[in-house]
Order: structure tokens, then sequence, then C-alpha cells
């Protein structure tokens, strides 16, 4: 693996542990963090650029996947504390 690769798997990797870090749940942010440890564990052996390619392309998205999962239950958080109905019914 090109040296840039490897810097750009090892940021994602981070990426990807920071941001699950954030979630409240501890259930699902064990869960997170423990699936990203175990999938970049099993795949660190792959020398095939294509494939390294791919791997990195479905990281990035399930980052995106998770920032948007923490982005939308830390708002969901703010409008029940804040007394906002969120069902429409007051």
């Amino acid at each position: 693996m090109a040296a840039s690769s490897r810097a750009q798997v090892l940021r994602l990797y981070r990426a990807l542990l920071r941001e699950s870090q954030r979630f409240s749940g501890y259930n699902y942010r064990t869960y997170a963090i423990r699936r990203i440890r175990d999938a970049f564990r099993e795949n660190k052996n792959i020398n095939d650029s294509e494939k390294i390619e791919e791997l990195v392309n479905k990281a990035k998205a399930n980052l995106e996947v998770i920032h948007r999962q923490i982005t939308s239950l830390s708002a969901l958080k703010m409008q029940s504390s804040s007394g906002i109905a969120t069902c429409g019914l007051q």
C-alpha cells in the first residue's frame, strides 16, 4: 500500500472511531467501535488497490451515516429537552 493510501486509511479509521465516541448510548457506542476495529483488522492484509479503494469508499459512506445519526439523535434530544412537541400534539 502506498504511503498516502496508508495515511488516508489511518485518518479514516481515526475519524470513524472519533465520531463513534459521540454516540450517547453505551450500547450503540461500543457496538460501533467494535465493528470498526473488527472490520479494519479483518481487511488489514488486503493488497489489491481496487479492493482497498472500494473499502475506503464504503468506510467514508459509513462515516457519513454515523455523522447523520449522531446529528439526528442530538437534534431530537434537544427538541425533547426544550419541550418542543415532536409528534404534533400540544
